[in-house]
């Protein structure tokens, strides 16, 4: 019996980069799902739930309200006048501005009505409040 034997010598000269590209793709994706986890994460409020709440919106300005009733402005402490000027500055520069109000579950309904005031008095017309989303009865 005569053995089949290739004559083809020839070093491989090209790199298969399929398998490179679906890694980075699937570490990118692991990135992007854990980088909303650590984010929500950064701050701790107890967000109270509603089955018909809507999709998360873009926001330019992120209003939280803590339970202890301290604002926080995209991140950093503010008092009521700061939140105030600083609503005031960011919608001379974009009149589509939107708002989203996050609130402890803890915060008194009152207290929520003076935000959204201070908010919409100094220009922002949309405003969203953000809550958690419960499975529907």
């Amino acid at each position: 019996m005569a053995a089949a034997t290739s004559d083809n010598d020839d070093a491989i000269s090209a790199i298969n980069v399929t398998p490179f590209v679906d890694i980075v793709l699937v570490l990118l994706i692991i990135l992007m799902v854990t980088s909303t986890a650590i984010a929500k994460a950064a701050l701790q409020v107890d967000l109270p739930k509603a089955a018909s709440g809507g999709e998360q919106v873009a926001s330019t300005v992120n209003v939280l309200i803590k339970k202890d009733g301290q604002l926080v402005l995209d991140g950093a402490g503010v008092s009521e006048a700061q939140l105030a000027t600083k609503v005031k500055r960011a919608s001379r520069g974009a009149p589509k501005l939107q708002a989203v109000i996050a609130a402890d579950k803890g915060v008194p309904y009152g207290r929520i009505v003076e935000v959204i005031d201070v908010v919409k008095s100094n220009g922002v017309k949309s405003f969203a409040l953000n809550v958690e989303r419960k499975k529907a009865r």
